[in-house]
């Protein structure tokens, strides 16, 4: 692997690690450096730091804070 993209991935500590985890991409960058920013890309998705991703946990902690309020008022109503 070209030593700018090795330092290019150990200044970035998730790429650093996705590429231990993920093996694969020694070998693929090693041949194709310009694939760096495909390796990110995949990087995102493997760690769910897509928009998609982000929107989907925003959503669910709406949706779980509308649960706690509805739980809340039910006891409140019970216990009056």
């Amino acid at each position: 692997m070209r030593k700018d993209v090795y330092e290019y991935i150990i200044a970035k500590p998730k790429l650093h690690q996705f590429l231990r985890e993920q093996p694969t991409w020694y070998r693929r960058l090693s041949r194709r450096p310009m694939d760096i920013k495909e390796m990110e890309k995949q990087m995102r998705h493997y760690y769910k730091q897509t928009l998609p991703h982000k929107v989907e946990r925003v959503v669910q902690t709406i949706e779980m804070a509308k649960m706690m309020m509805a739980m809340m008022k039910l006891m409140k109503d019970t216990h009056n």
